[in-house]
């Protein structure tokens, strides 16, 4: 007589059973990495954003682009130059820029009348001082009512040098006391020199005197306006170079 076998009571499902807990464990170190990866984002953004700044000053990347630009690589052998971080100097700014808009401030109203104007040149700041305002014709004294501006202008001349330049325009004059426009033109740049020389900012041996008669006119003597122009004192603040 056979024997019947027994049924068996071991399931065939237990792997079931370690595959939940494999699965439980994954799921919990993604868990884990999420949760670290989420405290340290804004952290990640913030140097995201220095590098991106960075390189933008530098001039690796364009602001509007991602991706760096295709760049010719240094040929075998050689050593690749590496970058400098270094920032940029700010552009210095001219001091004489400071110069020019004060003296445009205390000499404003004999700026908005003509009499006085203020121009760069070649050779330096230039404060033409046009006879209408400071001389009578055909004289170098100054005249009174001229004394207060140039005072104020003499008061923020800086300490450097300056050359006072006297012009007449190109009608002659033979009077006792000029024998010719050279003679006026000096003078005229004179008188200027000797007032400004009262002032303790400026110094006698950086200033210098010049008289040009005819020969350096702005402006056309056909009309009596380009005469008038023409007829000029002029204090040049030369440049550092000169």
């Amino acid at each position: 007589m056979m024997r019947r076998k027994r049924p068996s009571n071991v399931s065939r499902d237990r792997w079931l059973v370690s595959y939940a807990d494999f699965i439980t464990l994954l799921f919990a170190f993604f868990v884990v990495l999420f949760a670290t990866g989420q405290s340290d984002k804004k952290k990640k953004a913030e140097l995201a954003v220095s590098i991106q700044s960075a390189f933008n000053q530098m001039g690796i990347f364009e602001a509007h682009s991602k991706l760096p630009p295709v760049i010719n690589l240094p040929p075998t052998g050689l050593a690749a130059q590496p970058l400098s971080l270094g920032i940029p100097n700010p552009p210095t700014r001219d001091p004489m820029l400071d110069v020019k808009l004060h003296l445009q401030q205390v000499a404003r109203p004999e700026i908005d009348r003509g009499v006085i104007a203020i121009n760069d040149s070649a050779n330096g700041l230039v404060i033409s001082l046009q006879e209408a305002g400071f001389f009578d014709s055909g004289a170098a004294g100054i005249r009174p009512s001229a004394l207060p501006v140039l005072d104020r202008i003499a008061e923020v001349l800086p300490q450097s040098a300056l050359r006072v330049e006297g012009h007449t325009d190109n009608v002659p004059i033979h009077t006792a006391q000029f024998a010719s426009n050279w003679e006026l033109s000096s003078s005229r740049a004179s008188s200027i020199a000797r007032l400004l020389l009262l002032h303790p900012n400026i110094r006698a041996e950086q200033v210098s005197v010049a008289g040009y008669s005819e020969y350096h006119p702005v402006t056309s003597n056909a009309t009596p306006e380009g005469r008038a122009r023409n007829r000029r004192v002029d204090i040049v603040l030369l440049n550092s170079a000169r």
